[in-house]
C-alpha cells in the first residue's frame, strides 16, 4: 500500500507540474498582449463594445481550439491570437467602411488560411516569400509601438517610467513575467492617479457584438493580405517549428485549416485571427511541462481553459484601456513586442545580399504611408520585392 502511494506521488507531481505550466502559459499569453489586441481593434475603428467582444471571442476561440486539437492529437498544440497581426492593425488606420470593412478583411484572412492548408500551391507561395522581406515588413509594423515606451517616458514620466523600469528589472531575472508585471503596475498606477472607475459589476459580464461585414478592395489590400502574411509567417510557421523542435510532428493541413475556420468563426464578432502559438507552445511542449512527452498535452489543455477564463475579463480589460492614456497603453504594448521586433530585425538583415531590399521594406512599412487607401505594410512588401527582383537581375 505504501509502495503504491510512493509510486503515485511522482505521477501526481508531474501532472501538477503540467497544470501549473499551462496556467503560466495562459497568464503570459493573455497578460502580455491583450493590450496589443485591443489597441489593434480600436485602430481599425472598433468601438469599446466591439473591441471587448473581439477580445472575448478570441480568448474563448483560441482556448477551445487549443483544447480540442491537443486532445485530438495528444500533443501540446497551443493556439493563440495573432499578436503581430494586432500590431499591424494598430498602425493601419480605419479603413474605408469603418470596422465593418475590417471585419470583412478578417473573414478573408480566415478563408486564405483555409485555402493555404487545402491548396498546396498557395502554401508554397507563402513559404517562398523571402524571409528577409517578411521579417522586414514585420519589423516595420512593430516599430511604431516599440518606440512608444520612450515617447511615454518623455510625456507622462510619472506613469511610464516606473512601468519601464519594472519591466527591465523583471526581464533581467524572470523574462516571462516581465510584461505581465508591467501590466499589473500600469493598472495600479492608473487607479492611483485617478483613472476612471470600471463599469458597475452587472455591466462587466462579457457580451458578443455581431458586426455585419463589408467587403472593400482597399481593406482587402491594406488589411487582409498583410494580416494573412504576418499570421502565416510569424505565427503558424514558427508554431510548427517549436513543436518539431520538441519532437512533436502533428499533421500540418488539419491544423492550418482548423485555425482558418476558427478565424472565420470569430471574425463577425470582432476577432482578427487565431493561429498556432509559438511562445506558449514552447512552454507547453518543453520538458518543464512534463517529464513524459506523451503527457505534455495536459499543459496545452490547461492553457486553453485559462484562456477561456481570462476571456471573461474582456469587458473589464477593455474598460481599463479606454480609461488609460493611449500613450501608456501603447508603451505597454511596445514592451510586449520588443522581443518580436528584435527577432524580426535580426532575421531581416542576416543575408547581406538581401539587406538593401529588407531595409527598403522596413522603412516603407514603418513610415506609415498610405496611398490609394492602401496601408504601408503592402507598399513596404511591394517595394522590397521590387528591390530584391532588381538585385537578382543578371546583367
Amino acid at each position: 500500500m505504501d509502495d503504491d502511494r510512493a509510486t503515485d506521488l511522482p505521477v501526481k507531481a508531474a501532472r501538477g507540474q503540467a497544470i501549473t505550466t499551462g496556467l503560466l502559459a495562459a497568464f503570459v499569453g493573455f497578460g502580455s498582449s491583450f493590450a496589443v489586441v485591443v489597441q489593434g481593434l480600436v485602430g481599425v475603428g472598433a468601438s469599446p463594445a466591439q473591441s471587448a467582444s473581439g477580445l472575448l471571442v478570441l480568448s474563448v476561440g483560441m482556448g477551445l481550439l487549443g483544447i480540442l486539437l491537443s486532445l485530438r492529437y495528444r500533443m501540446p498544440i497551443s493556439v493563440a491570437w495573432s499578436t503581430p497581426g494586432a500590431a499591424l492593425l494598430a498602425t493601419t488606420g480605419v479603413p474605408e467602411g469603418g470596422f465593418a470593412a475590417a471585419v470583412g478583411a478578417f473573414l478573408v484572412v480566415g478563408a486564405l488560411i483555409v485555402l493555404a492548408g487545402l491548396w498546396k500551391p498557395l502554401g508554397r507561395l507563402v513559404a517562398a516569400i523571402p524571409s528577409s522581406i517578411a521579417n522586414a515588413m514585420l519589423a516595420g509594423v512593430l516599430f511604431h509601438l516599440c518606440v512608444a515606451p520612450f515617447l511615454a517616458i518623455a510625456e507622462i514620466p510619472m506613469l511610464a517610467l516606473p512601468v519601464v523600469l519594472l519591466w527591465a528589472v523583471v526581464a533581467r531575472f524572470w523574462r516571462l513575467y516581465a510584461v505581465p508585471a508591467a501590466v499589473i503596475l500600469a493598472v495600479a498606477l492608473m487607479f492611483w492617479h485617478g483613472a476612471g472607475p470600471l463599469p458597475p459589476a452587472d455591466q462587466l459580464w462579457p457580451q458578443l457584438t455581431l458586426v455585419p461585414p463589408v467587403f472593400s478592395w482597399s481593406a482587402m489590400v491594406s488589411i487582409a493580405l498583410p494580416l494573412f502574411l504576418v499570421t502565416m509567417a510569424s505565427q503558424n510557421i514558427p508554431g510548427f517549428a517549436v513543436l518539431q523542435a520538441n519532437n512533436f510532428h502533428p499533421p500540418s493541413r488539419p491544423l492550418i485549416v482548423t485555425t482558418g475556420i476558427g478565424t472565420m468563426i470569430v471574425a463577425p464578432f470582432g476577432g482578427h485571427a487565431v493561429n498556432l502559438a509559438a511562445i506558449t507552445a514552447a512552454l507547453c511542449a518543453g520538458p518543464d511541462a512534463h517529464p513524459d512527452p506523451n503527457r505534455r498535452y495536459i499543459a496545452a489543455v490547461t492553457t486553453g481553459v485559462g484562456y477561456i477564463a481570462f476571456g471573461m475579463l474582456a469587458v473589464a480589460a477593455t474598460a481599463w484601456i479606454s480609461a488609460s492614456p493611449p500613450l501608456l497603453i501603447e508603451a505597454v504594448a511596445g514592451l510586449a513586442l520588443l522581443g518580436a521586433f528584435g527577432s524580426a530585425l535580426g532575421n531581416a538583415l542576416v543575408q547581406p545580399s538581401e539587406r538593401d531590399a529588407a531595409l527598403v521594406t522596413l522603412i516603407a512599412t514603418a513610415s506609415g504611408m498610405s496611398f490609394a487607401g492602401i496601408g504601408s505594410a503592402f507598399w513596404g512588401l511591394l517595394a522590397g520585392g521590387i528591390m530584391l527582383a532588381l538585385r537578382r537581375l543578371k546583367p
